[in-house]
């Protein structure tokens, strides 16, 4: 007798309620944050202003190309390339030796010790640049040691972070191997795996050197010189000739760095000679290496550094000044109820911006992605859109709420608005390059289907990016958390407003207490960015 067979089913599709849940409550913390920024309220835009704007604008096609202002803004590129390249330095050497106490290689079974190292990196991670600039300023007076150190000290947490994961991720046999031999543990991670890790070491160095251009542009805002101070004073005077200059300036340092970091990295990435052949000095890499020392060497005569300044006796006078001042942190109700509201607002802006930045960098990767075999149109149109993009991400968030606030009246919108602008420049470019990397044939399918441009878009690229774009926005959330306080730095709210107000008056146990809810901002972002990811996966 037969068996009768029974035709396969389908497996019922059922949705699932968590991603539901988490997608429901994302809208409903959007629609609470723009209820926040008053957009449901009131008036919102500030007529007066919209004449200023247009000036702003139509000074675009005229920046200033005098010959003074030209060798002013010559000396103040000078001035920002050193503390970038002076900065990054700081940053990888610490990262280096970080690196080797917090990878979990190197600690083995001992979770508790591992768990701590990682901790104490919450503080200079947590705290933006522009702050450590602040900080420091009060400490070392005007400076170079300021722009420098601002730069290598929270980079110099991250890179530690990233490099010890990248140790993490490498084979363990020579570490092993070198343990066995009676080696210690630091000494068999730096000779075990710190050489198997190297390229990826060195691509993420130079990525740090183009993060830490613009970081060198954001200190300026704030007093220590370079392409940003200059780009404020122009701004103070409305000389927006020389603002659209200064800002012309920065696209090409930009770009420069961006360029020359994507170099790095695509010959990191590259395969090696296959066969057994032994590989070759590359000329590129090891020119990359050679030119960025040189860098660093003149940097450090240009801005003239003396390690004695920080070892002075003012130094180390203001120092413990600070300090003895800063502790215990202020607990007053006052104090607490203004920093209640003022992270409130930076959580509200932080989600304004992420939700805008990442709309618009979806609805802009399809024009900015290259696609081989282009024809001239489409290839002018994708260049044009990603010159657009630099010049986003080139001008500090600051600035652009300074423009911004000729159209909009004060308060969480314009910050917010001005952060958006900002990462969509950033989100715009990697989720354009997210886009190339998409397989082609769905899209080619539809095509050939008859679907229009937008729908293959719409059903044979967009839930390919689905992940990424996901990922790649939460993370920018972490980063814009931090940027908000760098915003109300300048007055366009938020914590940065009352961190200001607080240093001005040198009412240093309020510092403190505002410092803390920053980091713990910081960290609660971090670990719902994380629960996010998890349970979207």
């Amino acid at each position: 007798m037969t068996a009768v067979r029974t035709p396969p089913v389908a497996p019922r599709l059922r949705r699932d309620r968590r991603r539901w849940a988490w997608g429901l409550g994302g809208v409903a913390v959007l629609g609470w944050s723009l209820a926040g920024a008053g957009l449901f309220s009131g008036p919102v835009v500030n007529p007066a202003g919209v004449r200023q704007f247009g000036r702003f604008a139509s000074a675009a096609l005229s920046p200033a190309h005098d010959a003074e202002f030209l060798g002013v803004l010559a000396e103040a590129t000078l001035v920002t390339v050193a503390y970038a390249a002076l900065g990054a330095a700081l940053a990888v050497a610490l990262g280096a030796i970080g690196a080797v106490g917090l990878a979990r290689t190197t600690w083995g079974r001992r979770r508790a010790g591992w768990t701590v190292s990682r901790s104490l990196l919450a503080v200079p991670r947590g705290l933006h640049e522009a702050v450590w600039g602040l900080l420091l300023l009060n400490v070392l007076g005007l400076d170079p040691w300021v722009g420098v150190l601002a730069i290598g000290i929270p980079y110099g947490a991250v890179t530690a972070k990233v490099f010890a994961d990248l140790l993490d991720e490498v084979p363990r046999g020579g570490y092993e191997a070198l343990l066995a031999a009676g080696a210690g543990r630091g000494s068999a991670a730096l000779y075990g795996l710190l050489p198997s890790a190297a390229g990826g070491l060195l691509s993420y160095s130079f990525y740090r050197l183009e993060c830490a251009v613009r970081s060198a542009v954001v200190l300026g805002l704030i007093g220590a010189g370079g392409l940003g101070y200059q780009l404020a004073l122009s701004f103070a005077s409305l000389r927006w000739e020389q603002v659209w200059a200064a800002v012309y300036a920065l696209a090409a340092l930009c770009m420069l760095a961006d360029l020359g970091g994507r170099a790095v990295r695509r010959r990191v990435a590259a395969p090696r000679p296959a066969g057994g052949q032994a590989p070759t000095r590359d000329p590129l890499l090891t020119g990359a290496v050679v030119g960025s020392l040189a860098l660093m060497a003149w940097s450090w005569w240009f801005l003239a550094l003396t390690p004695a300044t920080l070892t002075a006796g003012r130094t180390l006078d203001q120092l413990g000044y600070v300090l003895r001042a800063a502790w215990p942190p202020a607990a007053d109700g006052d104090l607490l109820a203004a920093v209640a509201v003022a992270a409130v607002d930076t959580v509200q802006m932080s989600v304004i911006a992420i939700a805008l930045a990442t709309a618009s960098a979806l609805g802009v990767s399809g024009l900015a992605a290259r696609r081989p075999g282009a024809g001239p149109g489409r290839w002018a149109l994708g260049a044009g859109i990603r010159f657009a993009l630099l010049l986003l991400r080139a001008v500090p968030p600051p600035v652009w709420a300074l423009v911004l606030l000729f159209v909009l009246l004060p308060g969480v919108l314009p910050g917010a608005l001005a952060l958006g602008v900002y990462t969509l420049g950033v989100l715009g470019r990697l989720v354009a390059e997210a886009t190339e990397e998409v397989d082609p044939r769905p899209r080619a399918s539809l095509r050939v289907a008859g679907a229009s441009r937008l729908g293959g878009w719409l059903y044979g690229v967009l839930p390919a990016l689905s992940g990424p774009v996901l990922a790649l926005a939460l993370y920018r959330w972490e980063v814009a958390i931090r940027d908000t306080v760098l915003v109300g730095l300048l007055g366009a709210g938020g914590i940065g407003v009352l961190l200001s107000g607080r240093i001005a008056a040198f009412d240093w146990a309020a510092v403190t207490t505002v410092l803390a809810t920053i980091v713990l901002l910081s960290l609660a972002v971090d670990l719902l960015s994380e629960r996010t990811r998890t349970a979207l996966r």
